[in-house]
C-alpha cells in the first residue's frame, strides 16, 4: 500500500469508530477484509488510527472537524507534515483537499482541546491528580512504551530477546520488568515468550504486585483475575496456593495455557464455585481505564458521567464481595488503572464504613501514566486477627 493508500484505509477505520464502533473491532475487521495489505501495512493503519484517536480533540480542530478525513488531516498538521503528500487523489489516496480545508486555520484551543481531553472530565482529572494533570493527559497522547515482566533472572531474559532481535534495558525502578526498545511487534512469536520467560505486563501493574508482601503457602485469590496477568505474576513471585476467579469465566479462556506456559499452578473458580478465605484478596477491579488510555484510546471518548457512576457502583458491590473472602489478618488489595480519585481514594473510605469496618487502611500508592508505566493506583486493607499478612 501507499502512504495515501494507508491514509485512506485509517480515515474509513475512524468514521466507523467515530460513529460508535469499538476501534480493535474495526481494524480487525479491515485487516481480515483487506487481503492486499501487508503485516507493514495493517501496522502502519493501525497507528494513524489510534495516533488520531489518542489526540482526537486537537486534532479535530487541526483538521477542522470530527471525521476521520479532519482527523488524518489534522494530525499530520500536528506533526508538521504536508497534507498535499497524502491527499492527492491518485490511486487509492484520499482526494485532494478543498479550498475550505486548505484554508482552515486552527484558533486557541481550549485547555481540554490541547489536552485531548473530554470537557467533563478535566475537572476530575484536575481534581484527582493536581499539578500531576496536565503532565498525565499529555503523556496520555503519545505512544505507550511496551513493558515484558521476566520470569526468573531478569538478565537472563534480555540476553535471550536479544538474541532473537528484541532489544530492551531493564526498568530502574520495577526489578522485574523490561522495557522494550526495538521490535516489539516480535515478542509473542519468539522463542523467549513461547517458554514462558516473559509475560507482556505493564511496568506499572508489576511495581504493584511487588508491593504486596507475600510468603511460601499463602492462600490467595485473584478475584477479577480477567486474562490472569496477576495470578501469573503472584505465582512468579512466590510458591502460593492462586485461586483465579472472574464474574465472566470466558475472560479467563486462555489462562491455563498461559499458567503452563510459565510453570504456574493457578486453580479456576467461576462464579458460585469458590470455598473459604484467604489470606491475600486482590482486587483488579473493572474502571474507567483512564491510566492506560494511551493503549485504548477510544475508550476515552466512550466514557460518559453516567457510566463512571456504574463504575463506582460496581467497584463498590466487589470490594464487598472481596471482604468477604479475607480471613482475619488477611489483606484485600484494591487496584484500579484509573487516574480517578472517585474509582481510587473515595472507594476506601466507603469500605471502611462498610464491609471493612475496623479494618485498616495502608497509605495508598498511585503511578502516573509517563515512560516508565501506565497510570495505576493500589490500596491495602488488613483485616484485624492473628498472624496478619
Amino acid at each position: 500500500m501507499t502512504p495515501g493508500a494507508r491514509a485512506a484505509a485509517a480515515i474509513a477505520a475512524l468514521d466507523a469508530i467515530v460513529a460508535g464502533a469499538p476501534a480493535e473491532q474495526v481494524l480487525t475487521r479491515w485487516g481480515r477484509s483487506a487481503r492486499y495489505a501487508g503485516s507493514g501495512d495493517r501496522a502502519a493503519v493501525r497507528d494513524l488510527v489510534y495516533d488520531a484517536l489518542r489526540k482526537r480533540r486537537s486534532a479535530g480542530a487541526a483538521g477542522g472537524g470530527s471525521d476521520g478525513r479532519a482527523l488524518i488531516l489534522g494530525l499530520l498538521r500536528l506533526s508538521g507534515d504536508s497534507a498535499g503528500t497524502l491527499f492527492t487523489g491518485e490511486g487509492h489516496a484520499p482526494s485532494p483537499l478543498t479550498a475550505e480545508e486548505a484554508g482552515h486555520q486552527t484558533g486557541p484551543l481550549t485547555d481540554a482541546e490541547r489536552l485531548d481531553c473530554p470537557d467533563w472530565l478535566l475537572p476530575l482529572v484536575r481534581d484527582s491528580l493536581g499539578i500531576a494533570a496536565e503532565p498525565a493527559l499529555l503523556a496520555l497522547r503519545e505512544r505507550a512504551t511496551v513493558f515484558l515482566r521476566a520470569r526468573g533472572d531478569r538478565a537472563a531474559a534480555a540476553a535471550s530477546l536479544a538474541d532473537e532481535g528484541i532489544a530492551t534495558r531493564p526498568h530502574p525502578n520495577v526489578s522485574t520488568a523490561l522495557e522494550v526498545i526495538a521490535n516489539a511487534r516480535k515478542i509473542q512469536s519468539s522463542e523467549s515468550y513461547g517458554k514462558g520467560l516473559v509475560e507482556l505486563q505493564d511496568a506499572s501493574s508489576q511495581g504493584a504486585i511487588l508491593d504486596l508482601p507475600l510468603r511460601p503457602g499463602l492462600r490467595v485469590l485473584d478475584y477479577c483475575a480477567g486474562g490472569g496477568g496477576k495470578a501469573l505474576a503472584l505465582a512468579a513471585r512466590e510458591r502460593l496456593e492462586i485461586v483465579a476467579h472472574d464474574a465472566d469465566p470466558r475472560r479467563m479462556a486462555d489462562l491455563p495455557d498461559r499458567a503452563a506456559r510459565a510453570g504456574a499452578e493457578i486453580a479456576i473458580a467461576r462464579p458460585g464455585e469458590l470455598s473459604g478465605d484467604f489470606d491475600l484478596v486482590v482486587v483488579d477491579a473493572p474502571c474507567s481505564g483512564s491510566g492506560t488510555w494511551r493503549r485504548t484510546p477510544d475508550a476515552k471518548w466512550r466514557l460518559t458521567p453516567d457510566r463512571l457512576d456504574d463504575l463506582c457502583r460496581l467497584q463498590r458491590r466487589i470490594v464487598a464481595e472481596a471482604a468477604a473472602r479475607v480471613r482475619p489478618g488477611g489483606r484485600l488489595a484494591y487496584m484500579t488503572c484509573s487516574l480517578l480519585s472517585t474509582e481510587n481514594e473515595d472507594i476506601v473510605p466507603h469500605a471502611l464504613a462498610g464491609p471493612c469496618a475496623g479494618w485498616d487502611a495502608l497509605p495508598p500508592r498511585r503511578w502516573q501514566p509517563d515512560g516508565a508505566g501506565d497510570g495505576f493506583f493500589l490500596a491495602q486493607l488488613v483485616r484485624p486477627g492473628a498472624a496478619p499478612v
